[in-house]
């Protein structure tokens, strides 16, 4: 189990940004991209600051994986 930022990165493209644009505006740490290239767990305040600079909920930008996934 656990999260997947497939919706984030969607949303990147949608607002023609890249990882590394995002990163820069956000104020996060090339560590804490590769973390959510890989699905692994971030910070409620990475999340916080993610949601607020696009202006969406978290269920924009990170959804639930079940299972083994």
């Amino acid at each position: 189990m656990g999260f997947s930022y497939k919706p984030l990165w969607k949303l990147l493209i949608e607002r023609d940004m890249n990882k590394e644009d995002l990163r820069i505006q956000v104020g996060i740490s090339s560590a804490t991209m590769a973390k959510m290239g890989k699905d692994e767990n971030i910070s409620f305040e990475v999340l916080n600051k993610i949601c607020t600079y696009f202006g969406v909920q978290p269920s924009d930008i990170i959804e639930h994986k079940a299972g083994d996934q």
